[in-house]
């Protein structure tokens, strides 16, 4: 275990390559985090559970326990944000990710002020501070409603359990209701980067989203896709 230095939000980083993650350490601590480590993915709930950080830089590969199975195991259980890393280059292995409830995942190796910006934009959008440009901050669509206050949503009155990268596309294509949001307006607007062209984070999450507000999956009816374009949330259905 190790000691825990005083500053602001609290960093998480289980990944078994020590240097790496002495590294990335001492670069998030320069920049005011306070950090703590763990190598071995046996003690990955353990750790995440009970220092509740409010971000997770969790890797794919660990021994003793890999990075898909912690995040399943406590993702309905902690509610901070998981930035997943993983050092192969397989759609399949992001794709697992975000199955599994991780909010973001990049590549290894990842340039340091790369890693920042992105625990930075889900820092911002876990408590709430990230801009919103609609004034609306409710939005009622019949037994479904999203609010932007509380990061909430409901159905049927009904709380529904949405991580928070899920909350934000959700919001994002709500509030946009009546019109195709491109798969490079929904990057943009949430990543802060282009979309690849490669990338399917944005399918897994509506795919994701779609049982959890009553939509059906083969035939969905509110929140359409669009072929070579991107998604509709549909107003009225």
């Amino acid at each position: 275990m190790d000691n825990i230095t005083t500053a602001n939000e609290h960093i998480l980083i289980i990944e078994d390559d020590e240097r790496l993650a002495a590294l990335t350490r001492e670069y998030l601590e320069g920049n005011g985090f306070r950090v703590s480590v763990e190598h071995d993915g046996t003690n990955g709930v353990e750790r995440i559970l009970s220092l509740r950080p409010d971000l997770v830089i969790l890797d794919l590969m660990l021994p003793g326990e890999d990075g898909l199975s912690i995040c399943r195991r406590v993702r309905h259980q902690y509610p901070g944000p998981i930035l997943m890393l993983t050092a192969r280059t397989d759609d399949m292995d992001q794709v697992l990710g975000l199955e599994m409830g991780a909010d973001d995942y990049v590549p290894k190796p990842v340039p340091p002020r790369v890693l920042l910006a992105r625990m930075r934009a889900l820092l911002r959008r876990a408590d709430g501070t990230e801009a919103v440009e609609e004034e609306e901050t409710r939005l009622e669509f019949r037994d479904l409603v999203v609010d932007s206050s509380t990061r909430e949503a409901w159905l049927n009155g009904d709380r529904i359990d949405l991580t928070s990268a899920e909350f934000d596309l959700l919001w994002l294509l709500a509030s946009h209701a009546g019109r195709v949001l491109t798969r490079e307006e929904i990057f943009s607007a949430l990543r802060g980067i282009r979309y690849d062209g490669q990338d399917r984070s944005i399918d897994v999450r509506v795919s994701r989203i779609r049982p959890k507000i009553g939509d059906d999956p083969h035939q969905p009816q509110r929140i359409k896709t669009v072929r070579s374009k991107g998604y509709l949330f549909v107003r009225e259905i």
